[in-house]
């Protein structure tokens, strides 16, 4: 092989592949796409990686972190921009290439803060981008709350967006899917931002049971046929019984977020939907919500997907994990769960995997105490971090 100015060649690294991993070989990368790639000894003047990993960057299909930059303490509002390039460098130092950022789509009296900025947000994100100031490839998922009065309206707003790759049909009404224990979801609110007294929960609760009762039937046959022409793929969320995965199938959901049991996960995988399950709940072992572990769903063969939801660095370390976790999954088949099978799910084909003439969006990953640590990020083969 020749090397040219434009190449970056990478040897003494641990390269993992789609289907396997060369434990000692070497990768070459130019005009913004892998080259080649192959085992042993790399070409001279290689760059040395010690024996790190080299793997395709992550692909992120659900996280609301971008909230907690822009609205890092209640009432405290940052700037938008320089919220998203906060938020986009950690993102990138997690070793996230390319994210889908979860928006929500909806207004609720009561939760001003971080509801009812879709288009703040969204319009923040195209600012950096069109600076050049991101270093993650940035797309929209639309988080609709399908209860809520304003939900159609808002989304209608934002669908026509060229960077939409995603919407999420979401019921979080007290008493079913994750919070199927209204106890649970108290806690939840209470220990969330300034908390929330149970008076002030009653009113909001009572308040949810209305919106369901009113608006639910019909927000979610609008949504549903917004998102369907549009051709923008829909997520359900939080399955918990048949009924719901019967929906799901009824309404052509290609990926199913966060299943809460068992049973709900066998029955979307026999209908070939996709399960996202977060990697926080790898990392810690469970969920925090008290439902069905992703392990479990790993050792049943019912994982295909994972989301650092809240927590960008869990990502990495739930795809090294997993493999420990559950001895059927090797290191390829847990780094597909945040590759190619994330890109395949929102088409985005031309990432997700090393393969020539893939983007060459790479990570190098040094594991030191069962830790990783990101020690470089490529994105079409810039360095970015």
């Amino acid at each position: 092989m020749k090397t040219t100015q434009t190449e970056t060649v990478i040897g003494n690294a641990r390269i993992v592949l789609a289907d396997r991993v060369i434990e000692q070989g070497w990768i070459a990368f130019a005009d913004g796409k892998i080259a080649e790639f192959g085992e042993g000894d790399a070409p001279a003047g290689a760059d040395d990686a010690r024996g790190d990993l080299i793997m395709p960057g992550l692909i992120e299909l659900h996280t609301d972190h971008l909230e907690m930059h822009f609205v890092p303490r209640p009432k405290v509002f940052w700037d938008p921009v320089a919220a998203v390039v906060s938020y986009d460098a950690q993102l990138a130092t997690s070793g996230i290439t390319t994210v889908l950022d979860s928006l929500r789509v909806w207004r609720e009296k009561g939760a001003e803060e971080a509801d009812g900025h879709a288009g703040l947000l969204a319009d923040a994100i195209s600012a950096a981008r069109d600076a050049g100031i991101l270093r993650a490839d940035h797309f929209l998922h639309l988080r609709c709350e399908i209860p809520m009065p304003s939900v159609v309206d808002e989304a209608k707003e934002m669908v026509g967006r060229p960077d939409v790759r995603l919407m999420s049909l979401m019921d979080h009404t007290p008493g079913q899917r994750q919070f199927r224990d209204e106890a649970k979801l108290r806690t939840y609110y209470r220990g969330k931002g300034a908390g929330k007294t149970d008076a002030e929960l009653d009113e909001l609760f009572a308040q949810r049971f209305e919106y369901q009762r009113l608006y639910a039937a019909d927000n979610l046959r609008d949504i549903v046929a917004l998102a369907q022409s549009h051709s923008i793929p829909l997520a359900s969320h939080d399955d918990t019984t048949e009924e719901n995965v019967a929906d799901a199938i009824r309404d052509r959901v290609s990926v199913a977020e966060f299943p809460t049991t068992l049973e709900a996960a066998r029955g979307l995988h026999e209908a070939g939907i996709g399960i996202l399950m977060g990697a926080p709940n790898v990392v810690r072992n469970g969920s925090h919500s008290g439902n069905i572990a992703a392990v479990d769903l790993a050792r049943e063969g019912l994982l295909d997907i994972l989301s650092s939801d809240y927590i960008p660095s869990s990502l990495l370390m739930a795809a090294l994990q997993l493999p420990v976790r559950v001895p059927g999954i090797d290191l390829a088949a847990a780094v597909r769960t945040v590759t190619k099978r994330p890109a395949e799910a929102v088409d985005l084909p031309d990432r997700g995997e090393i393969a020539v003439g893939k983007r060459a969006d790479l990570i190098r990953v040094h594991v030191a105490r069962d830790i990783p640590v990101v020690r470089s990020v490529w994105r079409e083969g810039h360095r970015v971090a």
